[in-house]
């Protein structure tokens, strides 16, 4: 009797270690077979929420399922990143992932929903903003290095505006600051609209945009480049230096989008993901919106994208804590 059984247990096992084997491979084959969510932690409207829905529509003809984007806006996109982390790891809940999800958050607050490293597997990056240090007109600086003079005359008299505490533009600053040996005082708003509007109107004499918020204010005037906080010159404002092209190295900073799913989702729908996504980047239709709307095009697998996540870890995590910058 005990023999039968255990010959029966023996057979079961062997019947549920092939399905799992085959599971895996089907699984991947068959999905999806429903739509996708992609949870989006910034309002409907801005540069983030316009490049989700251009590289989701894509995904979703190369998928055949549609890509519903859903909004859930606060706390530096922690809000959407604890919703991303509870979801059921199945591939069919996506992440707008950026440099605050899984790079600045885990030091800027004491407490998160969410851990990057334990939550979230990478599917690959999209695209980089590029940063642009600007002035209002009638501050009177017109470079780099009138501001430099100026600043180092008065430490303390000059300020500048960021869209938030921990964000791209707030910290791009605080590393120009850090490495030019200066003191301009932070003047945190609620999201870039108001700040831009503020540095437009002069009421702040400066700030650090993203190409997709400030270059209709450069554009009309209300706002004066400087410099550009990237690799290269932007193709949209030819004209305006990269501070390395200043002489000032090491200042090189994006606003940067990737995309993540549940940590537990099955490595056969992860890598179907990051190859659909990549191609989905890369669609000549895609790259051309997004590069008129200003930003840099740059498609990557799950593997560089954690490597860029690991060079951005050791740049902003000592930075964050040397100068005690914290969002709780």
């Amino acid at each position: 009797m005990n023999a039968r059984i255990l010959n029966l247990a023996r057979t079961v096992l062997k019947g549920l270690a092939l399905a799992a084997a085959l599971n895996g491979p089907l699984h991947a084959q068959d999905f999806p077979n429903k739509p996708l969510r992609w949870l989006v932690g910034f309002p409907a409207g801005g540069g983030t929420d316009f490049l989700a829905r251009t590289v989701g529509h894509q995904l979703s003809q190369q998928l055949g399922q549609p890509v519903v984007i859903d909004n859930k806006p606060g706390a530096a996109s922690s809000i959407a990143a604890a919703e991303a982390a509870r979801a059921p790891a199945d591939g069919y809940t996506l992440l707008t992932a950026d440099n605050a999800v899984l790079i600045f958050n885990p030091v800027l607050y004491k407490k998160l929903a969410y851990d990057p490293a334990r939550d979230f597997a990478p599917l690959g990056l999209m695209a980089r903003f590029p940063l642009i240090l600007a002035v209002h007109p009638g501050s009177g600086i017109t470079s780099v290095q009138q501001l430099i003079d100026e600043v180092k005359k008065a430490p303390g008299r000059y300020s500048y505006a960021s869209p938030g505490v921990g964000t791209p533009h707030h910290l791009a600053m605080e590393l120009i600051k850090q490495r030019l040996g200066l003191f301009i005082v932070h003047v945190p708003y609620r999201g870039a609209a108001p700040a831009v509007q503020d540095v437009a109107s002069g009421q702040v004499p400066m700030m650090i945009v993203e190409s997709a918020g400030g270059l209709p204010m450069i554009k009309a005037g209300r706002l004066r480049p400087l410099a550009v906080v990237s690799a290269r010159r932007m193709a949209v404002l030819p004209d305006v230096p990269t501070f390395a092209e200043l002489g000032h190295k090491d200042l090189e900073v994006y606003a940067w989008q990737g995309v993540v799913v549940p940590k537990a989702t099955p490595k056969p729908v992860v890598d179907k993901l990051s190859a659909e996504l990549q191609k989905a980047v890369a669609a000549p239709e895609v790259r051309r919106k997004l590069v008129e709307f200003g930003m840099e095009v740059s498609p990557s697998d799950a593997t560089l994208m954690s490597a860029y996540m690991s060079m951005e870890t050791s740049l902003w995590h000592p930075l964050i804590q040397q100068r005690g910058i914290r969002a709780d």
